[in-house]
This record gives structure tokens, C-alpha cells and sequence, in this order.
């Protein structure tokens, strides 16, 4: 961003006409301390070496230094926008609102810098370019901002993938389409597909408005169609249709409002008895609340910094019999700190959750069981930011509070031979209390290509433990109990991160596991999107 030979001249007028000071001009702009005896002589001294380069890089280093350690006064007059046939000028307008605020050169300079980042995120332009021109003649002290911008030239975007989850031996197609500033409002129209071959499927679309009406933070409107299949786990299927109203959107702060039509099937007519009793239609409308602060240098390999994240949920604000009130609450706490050798890091951190219903009758009514906790699964715990989720060595919904399925009945009215598919099996329900911690150290590995490519090593220690509390539970919980049941895992891994996809292969010891707990020690694979 360049300031114009007519803003250089205006600054340089601005100074009162003394001898002092013109003594102070013949050193910075002629770079000579001689002296002169009449004025003639100093406009004819003037003229020679305006016209020389010496001359004028003088000038500009006077004027570079002024503007880096004095506060130069200089206000906008006016902002003229170019290059918008079809996006509206008030979206770009709501944008530039810093720079009118603006009274310093310095100050112009850093709200320019804001608002090419802030157009820049809209995501509908292919380059933003601004630059301060010269004010009226008659306004001394007064730039114009001139903001040129190119529209995108191909505003229909798609993504495509395929994503592997080793842990619940299952794979994922996912696609996606996206319509950017439709009617001019920046406005960003989105369709996605996801199919899993084994368990989730989902089609959504929705839009997303930078301002509307004046509003100071995007709003974001998503209508979807979820089913998962958790019969392997849970011996239940759910299928969700829903709306998502995003109130605020910010760096730090989201708010979103839920409306769920949630219904939970059990095709298999196996499940257990708390599962059974969870089956039927349910109508969830929730207020979400997040808070995150993330200082940490990478989100896949952080080396410095930490992050929190605070993530509160209230369902059934609506006056309707089926409507599923609970309260949700979850923290995540990180932190690294850098090592000085090899690029390693330690990597901490700790993370709680507490789901419980509200309402008349809440301490003898369990929680519904897809809002609950489920700990295990092989996706990173550095990279997983949110809440207690991640225990490697330990499957997906591998532990936790379970409950032996139905047997399965024959034509005969008698129980099936084969018990390895009916009471063997059990449902894992899930807790209403989670708490999850890990340790991991990152380091480079010994041979040059490995460290170009990315690739990198590292050591890790997982704990957590989940359990019960509605239907009176947290009476017979006491803290020595909830810890001695803590289950925990140590390992070693390599880490490939591509353009793809990135990949872990880690050897996982499972430390401590309890009966029925689906632990395993041995390699484990885990594909996830690069972010």
C-alpha cells in the first residue's frame, strides 16, 4: 500500500515556514549543512538538487521517519469503490467503517491493513487492492481511500473426498459445493453430501450473510439431514432433521440456536434395556454458546502457544412435552511448550464434560443418550480441540457404562445357540461425566527428507474415564472411586502429514483397561482431512 507523491508534498507543507525549520530542511533534503546568504541563493540551491536522486531520497527517508515516530494528522474525506458490478457497496462499506475513525497516518494505515483483511475474508473476491490518493486542494491535511476489487471469476467451488476410520472399520464419501455472492449480499450458498458404507450419512445445504440489516457479525442459516448407524456400539440408528440459526460468529465468541426432530430406531430389536427406553421421536431445540481462545502456532503440530475452549449447551427452550431438556458443559485446556532441539515440543492437555437434564423429575430421568459422552476412537488428541472425545488404543465407544443386549429368540420361541451375537454383545451407553488428559512429545526424526516432507515422530500417554450420573447415580459417586477407574494408554507413532490427507501409525499399550472395555494393544492406523 503506497502513498502518492501528492500526499509526500502535502505532509512537507505542513511545516511552519522559520528559519529554524529551514535550516532543518537544507540538511534532510539537500543533505548539506552550508549556509546561505540570501534567498536567492537558497531557491536557485533548491531547484538544483530538488532534481537530483540524492535530493529526493532525503525527502522520502524524512518522510518514512515522520511517519514512524510522529503522529502525522491526515483524516479521510472520502472512500470511492471500484471494480463492484454485482457485489452491493454497502457489504464493502460495512467493511471499511475503521478507516473514516481513522485521524493519524499511521492509524489510516493500520485500518487499511484491517479492512483489506476483513474484505479479503469474504471470500468473494479474487484481489482487494487499497490505496490512499490525494484530498481536495482547497481540504489540505485529507485523503482520498480508493478500493479496487476484482470480483471472482468462477463463483461455483467444489471439494471431493474420501476419509477412512480404521477404528470403527468404516469409510466415508464426502462432497461438497459452494455458491459464493449469488444476489450481490456476499452472500454464500453451500451443499454437502457425506455417505459413510457403514454408519453416517448426511445431506445439508444452508447460507451464510456477512451483514444483514446492520448486523454486526455474520449470520449462517443450515438445514440438514443426519442419519448414523450405531447398532455395531450402541444397537441404535438415528436419523435427525434439523435447522441451525448462526447468531454470532466471531474469533473468539459463536452463538447458534438448534431445531433437531430427533428419532432413534433399533431394527435389530436387540438393544438393551436403557436403550429401549430411549427409542421414539424426540424434539431438541437447544441455545449454544463457545468460547475459544487459540494462541498455539499450528493446529496440527503446535510447538508453542495454548488454547481453551469453553462450550456450553442448553436444550428445551421450547413448551412442548417432547422436548428434550438437558444441559451440557465442556472445557478443553492446551499448552506446548517449544524444547530448543529438534523441533520438539510437549504438547498437555485436559478436558472435561458434564451432561444432565433439567425440569421437573431431572434427578430420577436419564440423559438422552446421543447427547452423553463416548470416549475412544484413534483420531489425534493434539489436533482434536473441544472436548473429552480421544483415547487411543481403546475403539470407538470402547469403554464406559455398558449393558448386555437382548438375546436373540428363534423360530421356536427359544433362545439362539450362538450367544457371540446376542448376549455376548453389549451396548455401550455412554456417561454423563467425562474427563480425558494426554501428554505427547513431537520430534524430528533423524534424516533430512523426513523433516522436509513434514514427517515427524512422537511419544504419547492418554487417561480418561467417563461414568454415570442421572437417575440418582451421583449419589454413589465418590471421587477415589471415579478416579481407580481411570483407564489410560501409552505409546510411540509416526506422523505423515500430505496435502491429502494426514496419516498416523502409532503402536498403542493399553496401560489399564476394565471388563467389558474394548482396548487393544497393537498398531493402529488413522486417515483424517488435512486442515
Amino acid at each position: 500500500m503506497a502513498i502518492p507523491e501528492e500526499e509526500e508534498e502535502q505532509l512537507k507543507n505542513q511545516t511552519p515556514n522559520t528559519d529554524t525549520d529551514e535550516e532543518e530542511e537544507d540538511e534532510l533534503f539537500n543533505g548539506d549543512d552550508d549556509e546561505f546568504d540570501d534567498d536567492d541563493d537558497d531557491e536557485e540551491e533548491l531547484e538544483i538538487e530538488d532534481s537530483s536522486p540524492r535530493s529526493h531520497k532525503a525527502r522520502m527517508e524524512n518522510l518514512f521517519r515522520r511517519i514512524s515516530t510522529e503522529g502525522v494528522p491526515l483524516r479521510v474525506h472520502d472512500v470511492i469503490i471500484k471494480g463492484n458490478t454485482k457485489t452491493k457497496e454497502s457489504i464493502i462499506e460495512s467493511e471499511l467503517e475503521s478507516l473514516r475513525d481513522a485521524t493519524t497516518v499511521q492509524g489510516l494505515l493500520q485500518a487499511a491493513s484491517i479492512a483489506n483483511s476483513r474484505l479479503n475474508r469474504l471470500d468473494i473476491f479474487d484481489s482487494v487492492n487499497i490505496t490512499l490518493d490525494s484530498g481536495p486542494p482547497e481540504l489540505p491535511g485529507t485523503t482520498n481511500v480508493v478500493v479496487e476489487v476484482v470480483e471472482l471469476k468462477n463463483p461455483l467451488t467444489g471439494d471431493f473426498g474420501i476419509f477412512s476410520k480404521p477404528e470403527a472399520r468404516s469409510w466415508s464419501l464426502e462432497g461438497s459445493l459452494k455458491l459464493k455472492n449469488l444476489f450481490g449480499y456476499g452472500d454464500l450458498w453451500d451443499g454437502s453430501l457425506t455417505y459413510g458404507w457403514d454408519q453416517t450419512s448426511e445431506v445439508s445445504a444452508g447460507v451464510a450473510l456477512p451483514r444483514l440489516k446492520g448486523w454486526w457479525a455474520p449470520v449462517m442459516t443450515r438445514v440438514s439431514l443426519l442419519s448414523q448407524d450405531w447398532m455395531k456400539f450402541s444397537s441404535y440408528k438415528e436419523r435427525a432433521l434439523g435447522i441451525s440459526l448462526g447468531l454470532i460468529s466471531t474469533r473468539n465468541h459463536e452463538l447458534a440456536s438448534t431445531f433437531s426432530w430427533r428419532t432413534l430406531t433399533d431394527p435389530s430389536q436387540m438393544a438393551s434395556r436403557d436403550v429401549r427406553r430411549q427409542l421414539g421421536h424426540g424434539l431438541l431445540s437447544s441455545l449454544k454458546y463457545t468460547f475459544k481462545i487459540d494462541k498455539r502456532n499450528s493446529p496440527l503440530r503446535p510447538t508453542s502457544g495454548y488454547a481453551f475452549v469453553s462450550t456450553s449447551h442448553i436444550g428445551g427452550l421450547v413448551p412442548d412435552y417432547r422436548a428434550l431438556r438437558t444441559i451440557r458443559q465442556e472445557f478443553d485446556l492446551r499448552y506446548s511448550l517449544p524444547l530448543g532441539f529438534y523441533h520438539a515440543a510437549i504438547n498437555v492437555g485436559v478436558a472435561a464434560g458434564v451432561v444432565f437434564p433439567w425440569g421437573n423429575g431431572a434427578l430420577n430421568t436419564p440423559s438422552y443418550l446421543p447427547e452423553r459422552f463416548f470416549l475412544g476412537g484413534n483420531s489425534s488428541p493434539v489436533c482434536t480441540l473441544g472436548g473429552p472425545t480421544t483415547l487411543l488404543g481403546f475403539k470407538s465407544r470402547g469403554l464406559g457404562p455398558t449393558q448386555p443386549r437382548r438375546r436373540q429368540v428363534g423360530e421356536n420361541g427359544a433362545a439362539a445357540e450362538n450367544s457371540e451375537d446376542s448376549s455376548s454383545e453389549r451396548d455401550y451407553l455412554g456417561g454423563d461425566l467425562a474427563v480425558t488428559a494426554f501428554a505427547d512429545l513431537s520430534f524430528d526424526l533423524p534424516l533430512r527428507v523426513f523433516r522436509e516432507a513434514g514427517i515427524h515422530g512422537h511419544l504419547f500417554g492418554c487417561a480418561g474415564n467417563l461414568t454415570k450420573l442421572t437417575e440418582n447415580a451421583f449419589r454413589y459417586l465418590s471421587f477415589q472411586s471415579f478416579r481407580d477407574s481411570f483407564r489410560s494408554s501409552a505409546g510411540f507413532g509416526i506422523i505423515v502429514p500430505t496435502k491429502l490427507f494426514r496419516m498416523e501409525v502409532n503402536y498403542c499399550y493399553v496401560l489399564k483397561q476394565l471388563e467389558h472395555d474394548r482396548g487393544k494393544t497393537g498398531v493402529q492406523f488413522s486417515f483424517s482431512a488435512p486442515l
